[in-house]
């Protein structure tokens, strides 16, 4: 019996065996028991090849940006001179090959004793395009001290729009420029930042690379020119077949090079046992190289190799090569990274195994042999003063067990547990939740009463990362209504937290006005949550924990995902226990002050924390100006895994003081900070726990300490 990954290969190789024979030329070679594939051809019959080139210059054109009416315009066509005189076409001395272009020197660095051999992108035909970007899929920071401007882009959509205008190159490489843009993958802006993609383009069977160039970006941006068009070159030239919008099942990878899963360079040199690379050239989702090291959901940056001649200097994407991934092997060099031979000394580090739940924390895992912590919580004291110490619980704790509410740190003031998830076998609308594996219901239960006792509020989170969930037909409320009132009645939770993620929540083309939605699953979410605080009465809880683009992102645009928590939020202010916005699952966003911050810094955090407390123009329109909302009803969201406590500390001091630590470049509107803000949120008390108390031991008492809410 063929198992389902062979079928899946044997329907998918008539399709990329039929669209192969418009690509690039493309040779394998068997490397450490696998074979793989690479442009140009094998390196043993020597020779050049010339891959003929088409250079398309994209004009962008957003309709999220507008100025007198006329769409804010992001335009490559003055870049082309400076691609075409870069090693990406010209030739410049490499240590490694001499001198030539960028993706021959990699390909004679990787294959040393090939002599006479080479493979030259050809003099390229250049065939301007302009792609408008629709509301929803894209939008432009712009700094203010600067005006200089950096677009954030879906980059599937960008690639079939591209495709939509360009016909069938046979034999060609497209190789396609913006100008000062960075991509979010899968339609999902919390899955940011890259700085393109390449491969095969499923729809035409093109060969294709599609990067940005950088000149005259905004500070925030770090790297410079050609050094994002460079690394998706190198990274096709590596894996020529990946085809960038195919999506296989779980453990089913992508078509294109595999590798045995690697560890990336900042993880192993920061002792961190929790990033991988994936399995491919590259990262999943944001395609990094091994040698970038910035952290998920920044704009990317990495050293760079200077290539000068004369008074020309150009930055060079610092790659990984095949005998990274696949250690030293006969045939190939034993240099690992190109064009800097000192970048990568060693070869690539295996992943260790892992395991365990998605959900607010997005792509951060618990072990699969989890650890007791080493260190004792610190016991809470004093009198309680209104700031919450709120975290998520899932419950991984022993080996092969859960360990129970009752143990979690005293310091925690409010605990919500993850998660209630949509009930496919039932009624559509309806929500489960089941005792956690290894725990007695009645247990389980008697903990949460125990956790009341104690003065803290246990909570119900609905939803989840990776949760696909939404009410947009009426008929699902009383389904949902009913379901959600079971639950809390059965096991005693004080309310519900709501975590419905993109794309659970799209905001629908033409819906424009937050304050009067028209979004069948907006509005039907607001009316459900309005009759369970009916039903339940005031002392029921409702809280909502958006990702960045939820919130924030409705800053510079509304619509799609960006800003869909806004009407939500809104519609049922009266009714909110909190919003603690997640500042770990969102890209790079703009502060009231006009400028852009990356995640996980404590500027981020206040400027993305007092657009909620001061409020702002959704969209950048006057006319749609979200109000403040009370700062006890704001906490900030973070993630254990992507912070430090001395980050977060100093982010909750200065918020709710003014006291900005050194270096601070975001000046809050209220110098004197937002004192009644009720707190800071974490995924999660799990993690926490195994690290000993980390977080908890250290930001309870901070919080815990501060004057009494008012």
């Amino acid at each position: 019996m063929r198992t389902k990954f062979t079928c899946l290969l044997f329907l998918l190789l008539p399709f990329y065996i039929a669209h192969a024979q418009g690509t690039v030329p493309t040779f394998e070679r068997a490397a450490g028991g696998s074979s793989y594939t690479l442009v140009g051809h094998d390196p043993a019959q020597g020779g050049s090849t010339t891959i003929p080139t088409v250079l398309v210059p994209i004009t962008l054109s957003f309709d999220a940006k507008k100025t007198a009416g006329k769409s804010f315009l992001m335009d490559a066509s003055a870049d082309v001179p400076r691609v075409l005189s870069s090693p990406v076409f010209s030739k410049f001395v490499f240590a490694s090959a001499g001198a030539t272009q960028y993706a021959d020197a990699l390909l004679r660095t990787t294959f040393p004793k090939a002599e006479g051999w080479h493979t030259l992108l050809g003099k390229p035909e250049v065939m301007p395009v302009k792609i408008t970007i629709p509301v929803g899929y894209g939008y432009v920071l712009t700094s203010k001290t600067s005006s200089r401007s950096f677009a954030v882009v879906d980059v599937e959509f960008l690639q079939k729009e591209l495709f939509k205008q360009l016909p069938r190159q046979d034999g060609k490489l497209v190789i396609a420029l913006t100008h000062n843009t960075t991509y979010y993958s899968d339609g999902d802006a919390t899955e940011c930042c890259a700085w393109g993609t390449h491969g095969i383009d499923s729809g035409t069977g093109n060969s294709f690379v599609l990067g940005s160039y950088l000149h005259a970006a905004p500070a925030v941006v770090e790297d410079s020119d050609v050094q994002p068009l460079t690394q998706q070159l190198a990274e096709f030239i590596n894996d020529p077949l990946h085809d960038p919008l195919f999506h296989g099942e779980r453990n089913i990878p992508v078509p294109g090079n595999s590798f045995p899963a690697w560890m990336r360079l900042a993880s192993v040199s920061a002792g961190d046992q929790g990033r991988c690379g994936g399995t491919g050239v590259a990262s999943a989702y944001f395609l990094l190289e091994p040698t970038n090291t910035n952290p998920k959901n920044n704009i990317p940056a990495s050293k760079a190799f200077i290539a000068q001649a004369g008074e020309v200097r150009y930055h060079l994407q610092n790659v990984a090569l095949l005998p990274w991934y696949t250690g030293a092997v006969e045939g190939l060099g034993s240099t690992y990274s190109f064009p800097d031979a000192q970048t990568l000394v060693e070869p690539a580090k295996p992943c260790p195994v892992r395991g365990g739940p998605l959900g607010v924390g997005g792509n951060i895992a618990a072990p699969s042999v989890p650890s007791e912590p080493t260190v004792a919580a610190i016991p809470i004291s004093g009198s309680p003063n209104g700031h919450k110490l709120i975290g998520y619980w899932a419950g991984y704790g022993r080996a092969g067990s859960t360990f129970p509410l009752r143990e979690i740190s005293p310091q925690w003031d409010v605990v919500i547990v993850a998660f209630s998830t949509p009930d496919k076998n039932a009624p559509e609308g309806t929500m489960q939740f089941h005792t956690p594996a290894g725990l007695d219901t009645a247990q389980f239960k008697d903990d949460i009463a125990y956790l009341k006792s104690q003065g803290k509020k246990v909570m119900i989170s609905l939803g989840g990362g990776g949760e696909h969930f939404t009410l947009a037909d009426p008929n699902r409320v009383p389904n949902y209504v009913s379901s959600v009132t079971r639950i809390v009645t059965e096991y005693g939770f004080d309310g519900i937290d709501i975590d419905f993620e993109s794309p659970s929540l799209s905001i629908d083309p033409g819906d424009t006005d937050f304050k009067h939605p028209t979004t069948p699953s907006i509005v039907n979410l607001i009316s459900a949550l309005h009759q369970l605080h009916d039903h339940f009465g005031p002392t029921f809880m409702i809280s909502l924990v958006p990702e960045g683009t939820q919130i924030p992102s409705g800053y510079p645009s509304y619509g799609g995902q960006f800003g869909s928590y806004l009407a939500i939020t809104y519609a049922i202010r009266d009714i909110l226990s909190f919003i603690d916005v997640q500042d770990y699952n969102t890209p790079p966003l703009q502060g009231l002050d006009g400028e852009i911050y990356q995640p996980g810094t404590v500027d981020y955090h206040a400027a993305m924390t007092e657009l909620l407390l001061h409020g702002f123009d959704v969209g950048g329109d006057p006319k749609q100006f979200f109000p403040p909302m009370p700062p006890d009803k704001i906490a900030v969201g973070f993630l254990t895994g992507d912070t430090t406590p001395t980050i977060v500390r100093q982010a909750m001091d200065y918020i709710v003081t003014g006291k900005a630590p050194a270096g601070t470049q975001y000046k809050l509107r209220k110098p004197a900070g937002y004192p009644d803000m009720i707190g800071a949120m974490f995924w999660t008390i799990d993690a926490d726990r195994r690290d000993g108390y980390n977080f908890s031991n250290i930001l309870g008492p901070q919080l815990h300490s501060f004057p009494a809410i008012k």
